[in-house]
């Protein structure tokens, strides 16, 4: 008699905010819908919110499930409970909450160790988890949530800094080496950009950007149809890998 074939397992990790969470149970639903064994990585009380979901998709016979990792809330210096970023009553609360972040790659490997998935698709906000997957063999895909003309305007911002070629906040610049042409002021910059300090956030998006460019590729929340352009541009011109498998959802 012969055996079933093996199903492939792919494990999904989203940042502890429902804007990354929801999107990445959405994705992890289609996959299953394709015969794909999904495992979704959350913290017991993110996972509280959402197993209901995930329980109507496995009545409807999704292989679908749910692994537990704790969030060191309090050994970062976070309330006992503060596990999303919903959470947060202080902007000093943010990077705390990146700290416990850094501090899941412990567990997360030993989650690896026993399940041994085919692929992990893990959030742009674990920049380890690149190293983590290729110490275990298998290929490390970054969900962003966002489209393909985000992620080639955020790599020539990062890379060519056309912001700094303006006088004042005010006058437009031009970012370059783009399908269409983009015109932006650094007012329209989020802060840590504008203000050009190094601090906790900006040694984050470092390491993000080091992240991204060493894993097999990304999955775009978006649809080749509204964006072909910037789609063949991040993978010819920028030269990475990218899926378009949305949109998905990102609230309820």
């Amino acid at each position: 008699m012969d055996s079933k074939p093996l199903k492939l397992h792919i494990y999904f990790f989203p940042m502890m905010a429902y804007g990354h969470m929801i999107p990445i149970v959405d994705m992890a639903r289609l996959f299953a819908g394709r015969g794909v064994k999904a495992t979704i990585i959350l913290t017991p009380l993110n996972a509280a919110h959402l197993s209901k979901t995930i329980e109507r998709d496995r009545e409807l016979g999704l292989d679908m499930s749910i692994r537990l990792i704790n969030f060191p809330a309090v050994e970062v210096g976070l309330p006992e409970g503060c596990e999303n970023v919903s959470s947060i009553t202080s902007t000093e609360m943010a990077p705390k909450v990146h700290k416990a972040a850094e501090m899941l790659q412990q567990p997360f490997e030993k989650l690896l160790e026993e399940d041994c998935p085919d692929c992990l698709v893990a959030d742009v906000f674990f920049p380890w988890a690149t190293e983590v997957a290729s110490k275990f063999g298998i290929p490390r895909l970054v969900f962003h949530g966002t489209s393909a003309q985000a992620l080639c305007v955020h790599h020539v911002m990062h890379l060519q800094e056309p912001y700094k070629n303006v006088e004042s906040d005010s006058d437009f610049f031009t970012v370059p080496d783009l399908p269409d042409t983009i015109k932006l002021t650094r007012r329209q910059l989020p802060d840590h950009i504008r203000d050009g300090t190094e601090n906790v956030l900006t040694k984050l998006i470092e390491r993000v950007m080091e992240g991204v460019a060493a894993s097999y590729g990304v999955v775009v929340n978006s649809f080749r149809e509204l964006e072909p352009a910037y789609a063949e541009h991040y993978r010819k011109v920028i030269g990475r890998k990218g899926w378009h498998i949305g949109p998905v959802f990102t609230q309820q």
